[in-house]
């Protein structure tokens, strides 16, 4: 009964305590001791505390792992050596590219990329803003003296003011509906692909594909019923979109470190992964005993044996070479022959 308690992972728990007291500290310290602090977001803050524990707790047992530590280790390496205006140059080209813009899935279709770039963008903005205004640090109050300009305050500074009726008033109190739309056209590109594409129809699951893309268009759609309610129905069912909002985005929240959106926080790792590659590729490449060709960095070769040596794996010959030496046609070209031997051994070709 109580082995879940056992099982946990001691650091990885206690990284999570404190990521979770992180946020109630800042949250504390960017609301004004609670003044800036909206009560009516507290869903929206538990949510958040639950996100926080999952995420946190999920990615210190990833980075625990004996390949993830090795890149995560030589990436701040690289980083931090003499070459540290090249790598930072990189690091910031890699982050626009990737993370901002997403060029990664273009390769993979246009279409993908379009699907793909909408919910990033989307999610991130609208992260943005609600853990904004969930821990108190933004929020927005009308000018003393004004019935039709407001101040836009942050971390209890005043920090620019606009008219009601203006472009940046718009773009400000409806930016979440900007971003809703963006996801919602997004998750519909993508459960478009999930309908037709037939390798995904064989592999994907409800629970890993298709629920992270169903509580996004919740969350979405509900949002956008909030906005709805405001502008063309005088705020008549302003607690009930309020309250169902708020549950699918709680829900949503606590989903993400146990669904596939936990690749939203790895992603800044292959930024790492790629700096591995441009500095293996400087110090040389590896090339396979058996075809005579390049096939990876040397560089990553060597950190592999020692990953497999430190996780009990010896996978040295009797002639001291390392199956990991070759390449994946060498190994397949090795594995043939000692096929080969073994039925001449047993005098039989076939049987």
């Amino acid at each position: 009964m109580f082995s879940i308690f056992t099982n946990i992972n001691k650091k990885a728990f206690i990284n999570a305590i404190i990521a979770t007291f992180v946020v109630i500290a800042i949250t504390i310290l960017g609301s004004v001791n609670l003044q800036n602090f909206d009560a009516a977001l507290i869903i929206y803050f538990f949510g958040t505390i639950s996100m926080t524990f999952g995420v946190v707790y999920h990615h210190s047992v990833w980075k625990q792992r004996p390949a993830t530590q090795k890149y995560w280790k030589r990436t701040w390496e690289f980083i931090f050596s003499k070459d540290y205006p090249v790598y930072m140059k990189e690091v910031i080209r890699l982050s626009v590219r990737n993370i901002l813009f997403q060029k990664f899935i273009v390769p993979r279709g246009r279409m993908r990329w379009l699907g793909h770039f909408l919910l990033a963008t989307g999610c991130l903005i609208s992260f943005g803003v609600t853990f904004g205004l969930t821990f108190g640090w933004l929020h927005f109050t009308l000018k003393p003296g004004t019935i039709d300009i407001y101040e836009t305050h942050m971390m209890g500074v005043t920090v620019m003011t606009f008219p009601l009726d203006t472009f940046i008033a718009v773009f400000f109190f409806h930016i979440l509906v900007w971003t809703a739309i963006m996801v919602i056209v997004g998750c519909l590109i993508m459960m478009h692909r999930r309908f037709i594409d037939e390798g995904l129809i064989a592999t994907q699951w409800f629970e890993r594909d298709w629920l992270p893309l169903i509580l996004l268009v919740a969350v979405s759609v509900t949002g956008l019923g909030i906005w709805f309610d405001y502008t063309y129905l005088e705020g008549k069912m302003s607690q009930f979109m309020a309250i169902i909002h708020a549950i699918t985005v709680a829900m949503f929240l606590m989903w993400i470190p146990f669904g596939k959106f936990f690749h939203i926080f790895q992603r800044p790792a292959q930024v790492g992964a790629n700096i591995y590659k441009i500095e293996g590729r400087r110090r040389g490449m590896q090339i396979c005993p058996h075809t005579g060709d390049e096939y990876t960095t040397s560089m990553h070769i060597e950190d592999l044996k020692e990953i497999t040596q430190e996780i009990g794996f010896n996978l040295e010959n009797e002639e001291g070479k390392s199956y990991l030496d070759y390449s994946p046609e060498g190994k397949r070209a090795m594995l043939a022959k000692a096929h080969l031997k073994a039925r001449q051994e047993s005098g039989n070709y076939f049987g």
